[in-house]
């Protein structure tokens, strides 16, 4: 079953042309949006186009920080000497030496540490073209282990997430099982006192009279269209990550595998927990609030895992 991807990872290749090793790092955390920043060597700056569009059809959002750099490349492959910009230096510095009659010995090693001595070497149009296929690539295929990791990263967090699933729908029947015995708990207990009262003033009270106020406290604790609305989210939120509930096989047509997964599962968590917190509201028992406690323990810990997803 094909799962969920973290938006965590790391993703290294390494491709060789002329005697130059093209080296492609490529790390990603957690984002809403799509964010990358791209570094590349002064030489290699014609390549940053067509690698975000690379980036922007593999990867749909995080935070991305591609670097490219040059690995066991010769200096003369890489950089030149600008020979005007040196002569003129030595020109300058003649000229000030012979106006104050200050004599110095011009070193040119040391002079090539001067702005604008080195200069990188650009390619020619037909080098450019292969530099390019040989750097994308290379791109690709850091990208392409970059989605193994996240894939990996992935995996676990769908484990997780289901059986933070688990533990809720369990919860949830709990709840359910505990409301159907409530009522009638309040009905006997609320006959009871009624009659101790009555017994003491020497009343009698009729049973209709009684049944409508079992009736009115049913109504004002009535959480079944709660429970129903977070069993629909149980189940939307399997679709959504593909993991199957407890006895429940997911249809492939309802496996989400073109979409932001990370931005529904986050909003179908904050409609779980709005549930949750509506149960807790209107019930009026200890062991209901109890089991929404924890449901909104569950909730939260998906919260922070779907923050991850992409």
């Amino acid at each position: 079953m094909a799962m969920i991807n973290s938006m965590t990872g790391y993703g290294y290749a390494e491709g060789q042309l002329d005697d130059i090793t093209y080296v492609v790092e490529i790390k990603t955390v957690n984002n809403r949006y799509f964010r990358e920043r791209i570094k590349l060597p002064e030489s290699m700056a014609f390549l940053e186009e067509d690698i975000d569009r690379l980036l922007r059809k593999n990867l749909l959002r995080g935070t991305i920080n591609y670097t490219l750099w040059f690995k066991s490349a010769a200096a003369n492959k890489l950089f030149d000497i600008d020979q005007t910009a040196l002569r003129e230096y030595v020109e300058k510095l003649g000229q000030i030496a012979s106006s104050t009659e200050v004599k110095c010995q011009i070193d040119i090693s040391s002079m090539l540490n001067l702005p604008g001595v080195w200069m990188p070497k650009l390619p020619d149009e037909k080098q450019t073209e292969q530099i390019k296929t040989k750097v994308l690539n290379t791109t690709q295929q850091a990208i392409d282990r970059l989605k193994q990791m996240r894939a990996a990263e992935g995996t676990a967090l769908t484990v997780d997430l289901a059986n933070y699933c688990r533990a809720i729908k369990n919860d949830l029947d709990q709840i359910r099982t505990r409301n159907s015995i409530v009522l009638e708990e309040y009905a006997t207990k609320l006959k009871k006192r009624v009659d101790e009262l009555l017994a003491e003033a020497k009343l009698e009270l009729d049973e209709a009279t009684l049944a409508r106020e079992v009736a009115v406290f049913a109504e004002r604790s009535d959480i079944s269209e709660e429970t129903a609305r977070l069993d629909s989210h149980l189940q939307r939120f399997a679709e959504s990550c593909q993991v199957a509930p407890p006895g429940d096989n997911i249809p492939n047509e309802n496996h989400r595998t073109n979409e932001q997964t990370g931005r529904r599962l986050d909003f179908i968590s904050q409609e779980m927990l709005r549930e949750a917190n509506t149960i807790a509201s209107k019930a009026g028992d200890t062991e209901i609030i109890d089991w929404v406690v924890n449901i909104k323990c569950h909730v939260e810990r998906i919260k922070e895992q779907v923050q991850n997803i992409e």
